[in-house]
């Protein structure tokens, strides 16, 4: 059965081709990001997956304590910053909230945790395309179900990085 063309909801123009790539740096790092080379580990590992171009509006959340390695270790991002259990989490659904639905035609989110999982659910409802990026056995399966692709990570934490 085909769906009417005036039941299906378009995207302005504006969003066409536009994609948001959200990174919880703090859950690809498996931990805070308290030194350069965790944030440059955590960097190339969202990096390898090819999801980020250099046209892509890129917005990282962290807590206050890793805002300098990652900032000094990737650039051309936005940072949200709030400290606090999942504080860097509440950063980005706040981003998300931004009327991204009207702004991008697809969202990429760098993170395994749950809580993002009705905000991915709502995006992919409205038409957004959705992919989710994280270490395997990390990605809660409500996350891992809502979104529409789920990449996984070649990359396991290097705790003697945080020494």
């Amino acid at each position: 059965m085909r769906v009417p063309p005036s039941a299906v909801r378009r995207q302005p123009r504006l969003a066409r081709g536009r994609r948001l790539v959200l990174v919880d740096i703090e859950n690809i790092a498996g931990g805070a990001c308290t030194t350069d080379a965790i944030a440059r580990q955590a960097r190339d590992a969202v990096a390898a997956t090819g999801q980020i171009g250099i046209t892509d509006h890129v917005v990282i959340g962290t807590s206050h304590i890793g805002l300098i390695p990652v900032g000094t270790n990737w650039d051309r991002a936005r940072y949200v910053v709030r400290s606090g259990r999942d504080g860097a989490d509440l950063a980005l659904l706040e981003v998300i909230a931004e009327n991204v639905v009207t702004r991008f035609e697809s969202v990429v989110l760098a993170s395994g945790d749950r809580i993002f999982a009705p905000a991915v659910a709502d995006l992919a409802a409205a038409g957004v395309a959705t992919t989710v990026i994280g270490r395997r056995g990390h990605i809660a399966r409500a996350l891992h179900q809502a979104a529409a692709r789920v990449i996984y990570l070649d990359h396991t934490p290097d705790a003697r990085a945080a020494a």
